[in-house]
């Protein structure tokens, strides 16, 4: 992702900065999303694992980002506590 624009990416509901999940974040993102235990903001479940993906600085919300481009709706935040191994900061 283009760090210029990585830079200017906010969360759309806490406008805490975001930036890139790291690799252990992401492996317990899709074991989780594997398990079938993740669910977005919005209640719907997660079902596909994630190449890419967007953390808080707080690190309570995920977003994905989908062939290069960041999915930042609030409905389609994926909300951390709910991975009981999710790295912390």
């Amino acid at each position: 992702m283009d760090r210029k624009l990585l830079d200017l990416l906010v969360s759309p509901d806490t406008r805490q900065p975001l930036s890139l999940l790291d690799g252990k974040g992401l492996e317990a993102l899709n074991k989780a999303i594997s398990a079938g235990t993740v669910t977005k903001a919005d209640g719907n479940p997660l079902a596909q694992p994630l190449r890419e993906a967007l953390v808080t600085r707080d690190r309570k919300q995920v977003f994905r980002v989908d062939d290069g481009i960041p999915v930042l709706l609030a409905e389609e935040a994926v909300p951390t506590t709910q991975i009981a191994d999710f790295p912390a900061a």
